[in-house]
């Protein structure tokens, strides 16, 4: 059984269903073509959404997008997000990567044309999250430099949920989620799950930067700076909406170090500014499989 949004809530037995993927040595994601069974789906609407990396910085960039391969630089390197939205005291206070995340955050509840009420819900998900500034206070330690209490109390992976709370006044719900390479999939489930307890409407807000030279062995994915927020709303019939499907897969991952994953942020933003299709991705031991419907 599953549980789908839809304006009311509803159980409905998922049937067979298949899909193919294919190998694609360009990221490494050796895969062959099986059958999936869906364990689970959901479905969504966006009422609003937006972006924000290194160069791309407004709607009409993002427009003109051709769905290639973003620049590689981190966040931080030569540009960060003007932030205006927020109150200069915070705005000290966020991280190059929390910037890049609120910036998406204000733009996505600006472009919606009214301001929702303080009481909505967000989620946040990135797979690194403050994982620079960790990186930095554990080199001051190790020197036996004295640590900054700012920057040690907003090193934890729900800083920037903290931030956007604290500004906007907003008592909600607000979670920060690191699901590994799955980690977009998964705030998504979290945001339906938010809708089905009654939510009118949900902010989910993924971003990442590139990990910081200590942890460069680590990197298992093509890492570049990026953010986007959607503003999530039940799907209504006869609505476009979106839809997410999973299921545990059997096929066998590359395991080669030189071999690197999607950019599951790239991967998820390219599907859903096409606005029709669908795209699979493979994470974590599972099939993932988003869907455009038109209705």
């Amino acid at each position: 059984m599953a549980l789908r949004i839809t304006g009311t809530i509803s159980r409905y037995p998922m049937g067979e269903m298949t899909f193919d993927v294919g190998h694609d040595g360009k990221r490494g994601n050796s895969v062959t073509t099986e059958q999936c069974t869906y364990a689970g789906s959901i479905r969504f609407a966006l009422a609003a959404h937006a972006a924000w990396a290194p160069g791309m910085t407004d709607a009409a960039a993002w427009q003109a997008w051709d769905g290639g391969e973003l620049p590689v630089v981190a966040v931080g390197a030569g540009s960060v997000p003007a932030l205006e939205a927020m109150p200069a005291l915070l705005r000290r206070r966020a991280s190059a990567s929390g910037k890049m995340a609120l910036e998406v955050a204000y733009q996505c509840l600006a472009a919606q044309g009214t301001t929702p009420a303080p009481e909505t819900p967000v989620v946040f998900a990135s797979r690194h999250g403050e994982c620079a500034r960790s990186a930095e206070l554990l080199d001051q330690l190790a020197h036996h430099n004295p640590l900054s209490p700012t920057a040690f109390s907003l090193s934890v992976h729900n800083a920037s949920a903290g931030l956007l709370s604290i500004a906007r006044g907003d008592r909600s719900n607000n979670l920060a989620l690191a699901a590994g390479a799955s980690s977009i999939e998964h705030a998504a489930i979290e945001a339906c799950g938010l809708l089905a307890d009654g939510a009118a409407q949900v902010i989910l807000v993924a971003f990442d930067n590139p990990v910081p030279a200590s942890f460069a062995a680590f990197q298992d994915s093509h890492e570049q700076a990026l953010a986007w927020a959607w503003l999530m709303q039940p799907a209504q019939p006869q609505a476009p909406s979106i839809s997410l499907s999973w299921a545990a897969g059997t096929h066998a991952l590359a395991t080669d170090p030189g071999h690197l994953l999607d950019n599951a942020l790239l991967t998820v933003l390219r599907f859903q500014l096409a606005a029709t299709g669908r795209t699979e991705r493979i994470a974590d031991g599972r099939c993932w499989h988003w869907e455009h419907h038109a209705q």
